[in-house]
């Protein structure tokens, strides 16, 4: 992972996204396979308000969370210590070459992960390495051309088209929900139980806080930072996406749909 160039970056307002995620509305298809005294490794577990939730669900089993980013880790520590959770450690390292021996983790998780790869299968396959036998390598990735807004905003539109172009100039892929399967088979896995759920905003203060976020992350995140740099997007496109992005949540009848492939990986 410290190799990739990371699309979304590291922005307040992108970690502060994330850090609202909980397991429930994030993993809820690994939930029922999660008992006490397993042990876990999140993978790119950002600022660990889901591996928390999974240290809390395996205690007194061990959990680790891990992500390229040093500065995130920070916030994870915190978050985990502020809940009491002492069966909960973080560590930076690097989704290819994972510094755990072979067989070490009864679940290997990843959320939103494979779509910032340049290898997604290379990636699979040493979580797959690191996992014991009989357990789980669990993944979960949205797909971005499957998103669905209404009212049709012309500027979300934009938004999209230029996301597009910077998630692929990273060598990434930002559809990777309908990708996950084939990967998965690429990766040599062939006990594999697929599938998909979704994330909705649309009642107001959902609507709100999604378009305050991503009013903020086109503005002031790498995601500006790489427009700008690429020639995709200028300050006054800019401006216009992040108003698009109000003037949507703004709408009562206002709906967001992101749908996400989910795959259960026996090992």
């Amino acid at each position: 992972m410290a190799s990739e160039t990371y699309s979304h970056g590291h922005h307040r307002s992108v970690v502060d996204a994330h850090a609202a995620r909980t397991a429930q509305d994030c993993a809820a298809y690994l939930l029922p396979e999660l008992t006490s005294g397993m042990s876990v490794l999140d993978v790119g577990c950002g600022p660990g308000s889901i591996t928390a939730d999974f240290a809390a669900l395996v205690a007194p089993g061990p959990v680790v969370g891990l992500d390229s980013s040093e500065d995130v880790l920070v916030s994870a520590r915190s978050r985990a210590a502020g809940r009491g959770l002492a069966n909960a450690s973080f560590t930076a390292g690097n989704v290819y070459d994972l510094d755990f021996p072979d067989e070490t983790f009864d679940i290997v998780h990843a959320h939103q992960v494979l779509q910032h790869l340049m290898d997604p299968v290379a990636a699979l396959r040493e979580m797959r390495r690191v996992a014991r036998p009989g357990g789980l390598v669990a993944v979960r990735d949205a797909d971005f051309s499957g998103m669905i807004w209404h009212p049709p905003t012309p500027e979300l539109a934009q938004w999209m088209a230029v996301y597009q172009e910077i998630a692929r100039g990273n060598s990434a892929e930002p559809d990777a929900g309908r990708h996950l399967l084939g990967w998965a088979l690429e990766a040599g896995f062939t006990d594999i139980a697929p599938s998909s759920s979704n994330w909705l905003y649309a009642a107001p203060e959902e609507r709100r806080r999604h378009a305050d976020s991503w009013s903020e992350r086109v503005l002031h995140s790498a995601f500006a930072e790489q427009a700008q740099e690429r020639g995709l997007a200028d300050r006054q496109l800019l401006e216009r996406l992040a108003a698009g992005w109000k003037e949507w949540a703004a709408a009562p009848d206002g709906w967001f749909l992101i749908p996400c492939g989910e795959l259960l990986l026996r090992a």
